[in-house]
């Protein structure tokens, strides 16, 4: 099962980024060639059924994942950036984190009106991010139609944030 070859691939980094957070890296998956294949093909088993013309991919790590996927799919990758990360015309979001806030961007032209979007990210914690992300996507007429994540924190309870946006949501450990 994918959900027992994550728990032990994935590394906990006790402290990290700050004292009483234990970090989960994902680092280590990208040194499995073919656990990194399974993850890809365990998203696209859990994603077969959906209509989904691209997958937003959140900075930085939402990107390695969430553009293998778009790729074995055959659908664009778009990709969310930090602001100022962007050379063409962007749409920018801000919001709040739990110290301070953030802000994030997304080229106007990559996101069809009418498009129906996956965001994805490596891991759901408070859901501050993809809920950002999809803030951007919504404000460019696409369509919020799931989000999958390799890890979710669901003792953060991120989900909850995500449900007004869709209640397709997808991730392969939890803890």
């Amino acid at each position: 099962m994918i959900s027992d070859k994550l728990d032990k691939a994935i590394r906990e980094v006790p402290d990290f980024p700050k004292p009483g957070i234990n970090f989960k890296d994902i680092t280590t998956l990208l040194l499995d060639p073919a656990l990194s294949a399974e993850i890809v093909a365990a998203f696209v088993l859990r994603l077969k059924y959906e209509n989904i013309d691209a997958i937003v991919g959140i900075e930085s790590r939402g990107f390695l994942f969430g553009f293998l996927l778009a790729n074995k799919m055959g659908i664009p990758f778009v990709p969310i950036r930090k602001v100022g990360k962007l050379p063409g015309e962007t749409l920018k979001y801000k919001y709040d984190l739990e110290y301070g806030s953030a802000e994030v961007e997304v080229h106007k032209s990559d996101i069809q009106k009418g498009w129906n979007i996956l965001v994805h990210d490596d891991l759901l914690a408070t859901g501050g991010t993809a809920c950002a992300a999809s803030e951007l996507v919504q404000q460019l007429g696409a369509k919020v139609v799931g989000f999958s994540f390799v890890i979710s924190l669901d003792f953060l309870q991120g989900h909850k944030k995500l449900e007004k946006y869709s209640k397709n949501i997808i991730s392969l450990k939890n803890y």
